[in-house]
């Protein structure tokens, strides 16, 4: 079809040319001989140089539509299609599929008809798999469009369009947010009610953390946003970013995000908005039952902080071990909690796109981060053999570098925040005791 289209097209400017090249000539003859003849001669002269004109307009006009349109479309020459790389990768050794799609071929297969069966992604003349290796890929290897186009032989319209379908529906905004993110982000078990098998198995833990339900922390994804508003989003940070809140289970599961915060937004600020927005829906903690979340959060019923001005991380108990109750608890919580810390570290090592935001809306940036942490779940809850998790599995005190994380003062004390929780501090102190006597 588009051969015959450029034939046409060809013909169509090789016998406008003759025509500009004719009448020129005829004109210039014609002017010769009526330089002196009366004024109803020179309106014909007048005449005939608008069929020129025209003539040569519409030749310019065809070039153009050659250029713009039929030869952008020709440049996707390459025998390998888009569809036929997809087959190819599907259908070869399993490392391929993990290095272009961060995931094993068979969970791929299995989103790709997850996102057609049960949550309406439609065919079109690109394939369902295709839509989603597009966006997959794209997440994975923060690939611009121009570089999706090359790799899957589209036009940009073409690679735009399916990057959004998917992503629509694996937010599901225009929905109400009823989509497969929200599938994916939230507890496995809302009542909370039995003790976390991390928990329950480790000596380190059981039973002085047998009432914890999860951790909270926030961290920053890199942000593209208008010069304009660029001070918004840079905070403490040299870069623009999203300040991200999420709560997480200790099988590295996120329970719940909220996504979209300025870099500058305070945690506390953004947790205060979280556990009081209903509509949110944030998975609060049952009577009894409590979150770990660091120094930056409030003391409040059911989020225990460490305690203050005491050594807290790992990396500060090397050579010198606790020295007394508080600092047994600190390492004790910052070890616990430091599985929100490796949940973070994996999901921006498997998807390259949160260190380099693409140039697209701020409401689009927004969604690609849920999409992320939605992906996230998806394949800790349905691989059989991730190599990301598997290096945590076999290194549980192993954090991957985040070069974006946030570092907490410990002489900092966000009083205009903080609503002291006598049953917390209770709950800390009764821990460390415990913890003291058994060290």
């Amino acid at each position: 079809m588009n051969l015959c289209k450029l034939l046409l097209v060809i013909c169509v400017c090789f016998v406008l040319k003759v025509f500009h090249i004719s009448f020129s000539y005829m004109l210039f003859m014609h002017i010769r001989c009526i330089m002196d003849i009366e004024e109803l001669q020179r309106q014909k002269i007048k005449r005939l140089g608008f069929i020129v004109i025209f003539g040569y307009t519409t030749w310019a006009i065809a070039a153009t539509h050659y250029y713009k349109n039929i030869y952008k479309e020709s440049c996707m020459t390459s025998l390998q299609t888009g569809e036929s790389w997809m087959m190819e990768i599907l259908n070869g050794h399993y490392a391929r599929s993990k290095n272009n799609f961060r995931m094993e071929k068979e969970l791929f297969i299995e989103l790709c008809n997850d996102l057609e069966l049960k949550y309406g992604l439609e065919r079109s003349r690109v394939s369902t798999i295709e839509k989603v290796g597009i966006f997959v890929y794209a997440l994975a290897k923060g690939a611009s469009n121009r570089d999706l186009g090359e790799r899957f032989q589209r036009s940009g319209e073409a690679i735009s369009r399916s990057f959004h379908e998917v992503l629509e529906i694996i937010t599901g905004r225009s929905n109400g947010f009823k989509g497969f993110a929200r599938d994916m982000i939230k507890p496995t078990d809302h009542t909370f009610q039995s003790i976390p098998s991390h928990i329950l198995h480790d000596e380190r833990y059981m039973p002085y953390f047998k009432d914890c339900i999860g951790c909270i922390d926030g961290t920053h994804i890199v942000a593209c946003v208008p010069e304009a508003n660029q001070m918004r989003y840079r905070g403490r940070k040299t870069f623009t970013s999203f300040n991200v809140m999420a709560a997480c289970d200790f099988d590295m599961c996120f329970t719940f995000i909220s996504a979209g915060w300025e870099g500058s937004a305070h945690d506390s600020r953004i947790f205060l908005h979280a556990i009081n927005t209903p509509s949110l829906n944030f998975p609060k903690p049952p009577e009894g039952k409590y979150y770990l979340v660091d120094k930056g959060y409030p003391d409040r019923r059911g989020y225990l902080v460490p305690y203050f001005k005491t050594r807290y991380h790992q990396n500060q108990f090397e050579n010198v071990g606790p020295n007394n109750a508080k600092e047994v608890f600190n390492r004790a919580h910052s070890s616990l909690r430091s599985c929100i810390e490796r949940s973070f570290g994996v999901l921006k090592k498997r998807w390259k796109i949160l260190n380099a935001m693409p140039q697209f809306s701020i409401q689009t940036q927004i969604d690609i981060i849920i999409a992320a942490f939605a992906l996230h779940n998806y394949i800790r809850k349905n691989a059989q053999d991730d190599d990301l998790f598997n290096i945590v599995a076999q290194h549980p005190d192993y954090v991957p570098l985040d070069e974006l994380s946030d570092v907490i003062d410990d002489d900092i004390n966000q009083e205009s925040y903080r609503e002291t929780s006598q049953e917390m501090k209770n709950i800390r102190n009764n821990i460390a005791s415990q913890l003291w006597m058994m060290r």
